[in-house]
């Protein structure tokens, strides 16, 4: 499948809610991820402008058997993005036959909204917000190297450490070739916005991983120690898996699984397994009725917890309630006394939302508040309830283990030789 068509098929699959825009991304197959995921990205943000262009220009009305997605992605690149990408194919010369047209048409559409730049027909909300101003967080990989030879790397090409990030106004000032460690999470380097690594030897050798600051939380806040067990049960496009990993030093076991269409339940006995990573990337509209949002609320918070799993952490990339604070809370309440939420992080800025009793522990993310993407974790433990036959023994007198037979034999000889007078 072709780059364009791929992009169509996203954006078909965005619009009628079968997932997100990265997850679809990731179960398209197509071969260059980074190159798809900008362009649905690109055109999903100035879908509007292309639609009033495109039936301004009567394009789908001349080009009957060309669909609305594929029209929308091909106009954004023969207008807005950075023109046809291999030569263009058939669709160059289908949109060549209309170029003139579709061009005037976005010209006038500019005239009449008084504007001269491209970004200024945006609507506000899809304008470049903060999210576009955050600074580039690099997590090293510490199965490959180690932060005091990244930092020494990037000495070496000019660029200047100033330690690690006293506040999040620290990281803000970034400027320039200066970078930082950041201020709570460990092996995270922190670059100014727009820095641009894909191409840098380090990256492309896998000593770094480009990774958004909330996301690493996940991980870093399961902490399993070396040799666990640990399920990641929503793993795309496996940053979060990779960091576990890492921490993990590659000792252990680490099965994980993508399940773009929802839940497919795992075994509910897993031996030993110490954690359990529940990574929620089914993303619902806004403006999703009520009973879309019950439907994946049952289905996640009766999942979550019935696992075997000692710790578990529960993250989205949401800011919607439905799908974080209410999915914990039901989760709770449908295992009344076998789990609680761990108070997670204390430095951490921005806490969950205050719709019951604890949820304070819970942890949110934005641009705003935090310099990431928007994101929710929780971390729920298993309470350890003795059992009654422990409690019985705990509760039993302690007794005196009775000697060996042989000991005893032995004990009773020499008691016996110093009651006989010796032999004369």
């Amino acid at each position: 499948m072709g780059l364009y068509a791929a992009a169509a098929g996203v954006l078909a699959g965005v619009e009628s809610r079968q997932g997100s825009i990265k997850g679809l991304v990731y179960s398209s197959n197509f071969q260059n991820v980074k190159q798809l995921y900008a362009l649905v990205c690109e055109t999903q943000r100035y879908s509007a402008v292309l639609d009033a262009v495109i039936a301004s220009a009567g394009l789908l009305r001349a080009e009957k058997k060309l669909r609305p997605h594929l029209a929308k992605v091909l106009v954004y690149e023969l207008l807005l993005g950075k023109g046809f990408r291999g030569g263009g194919g058939r669709w160059k010369a289908l949109l060549g036959r209309h170029q003139a047209r579709l061009k005037a048409e976005l010209a006038r559409l500019k005239v009449h909204r008084g504007v001269s730049r491209n970004e200024d027909l945006l609507e506000v909300g899809s304008r470049p917000g903060p999210a576009s101003q955050l600074p580039r967080f690099v997590r090293v990989n510490t199965l490959k190297t180690c932060s005091d030879d990244v930092v020494d790397y990037f000495k070496r090409q000019g660029f200047s450490y100033q330690g690690r990030a006293s506040s999040l106004d620290d990281l803000r000032a970034l400027k320039g070739k200066h970078f930082l460690l950041d201020p709570l999470m460990p092996e995270l380097l922190v670059f100014p916005a727009q820095t641009d690594l894909h191409e840098h030897p380090l990256y492309r050798a896998g000593h770094l991983i480009l990774q958004d600051r909330a996301s690493c939380l996940p991980a870093m806040l399961l902490d399993p120690p070396p040799g666990s067990h640990v399920i990641d049960a929503c793993a795309a496009p496996g940053n979060k898996t990779s960091h576990l990993a890492a921490l993990l030093k590659n000792q252990g076991s680490l099965p994980l699984t993508w399940m773009p269409s929802g839940w497919h339940p795992w075994p509910r006995c897993w031996p030993g397994l110490a954690s359990l990573a529940v990574n929620w990337l089914r993303r619902t509209s806004w403006r999703s009725p009520p009973r879309i949002h019950a439907t994946m609320r049952s289905t996640t918070s009766c999942w979550i917890l019935p696992a075997v799993a000692r710790r578990l952490v529960y993250s989205t990339c949401s800011l919607c309630q439905e799908e974080n604070e209410d999915v914990v809370r039901d989760a709770l309440q449908q295992n009344p006394g076998a789990f609680r939420l761990a108070p997670a992080l204390p430095a951490w800025p921005h806490r969950g939302l205050s719709t019951f009793p604890g949820a304070e522990h819970c942890l949110r993310a934005s641009p705003e508040t935090t310099l990431s993407s928007g994101f929710f974790v929780a971390v729920i433990e298993r309470v350890e309830v003795p059992s009654s036959a422990s409690q019985a023994k705990a509760s039993a007198p302690e007794r005196t283990p009775s000697p060996a037979p042989k000991r005893k034999k032995r004990q009773q000889r020499a008691a016996a030789g110093a009651c006989t007078p010796p032999c004369t």
